[in-house]
């Protein structure tokens, strides 16, 4: 099953999108967006940069957890992962990624 995006406002009135591995699991989820054409234009921003690992900053928690943050090729970050356990898992979870934006859907939720 393939990923697919998810676009909706928060309770703040903000655009934000995850996207979802094909198990349906969050694999990244963005900042808030002030429109959804800036929301759209984030997640053309995964699809482009996504395949790309040097956008990928690795990065451990206070408390020993790994994370990663996508980032577009200007710094900004374009969206950030789950805490993992392990290197190893956060590091399939750069890799899932990439699979799973590549032909990513995107469903607009209400």
């Amino acid at each position: 099953m393939a990923g697919k995006f998810e676009c909706y406002k928060d309770k703040a009135g903000e655009f934000r999108f995850r996207l979802k591995a094909g198990n349906g699991e969050t694999i990244l989820s963005s900042e808030g967006y002030k429109s959804k054409s800036s929301c759209t234009n984030g997640i053309e921003s995964v699809k482009k940069n996504c395949l790309d690992e040097a956008c990928f900053e690795k990065k451990t928690t206070a408390s020993g957890k790994f994370r990663f943050n996508l980032k577009a090729r200007n710094g900004q970050v374009i969206g950030t992962s789950q805490n993992y356990a392990s290197e190893s898992s956060r590091d399939n979870g750069i890799g899932a990624v990439g699979r799973a934006a590549k032909d990513a859907a995107v469903v607009e939720l209400d």
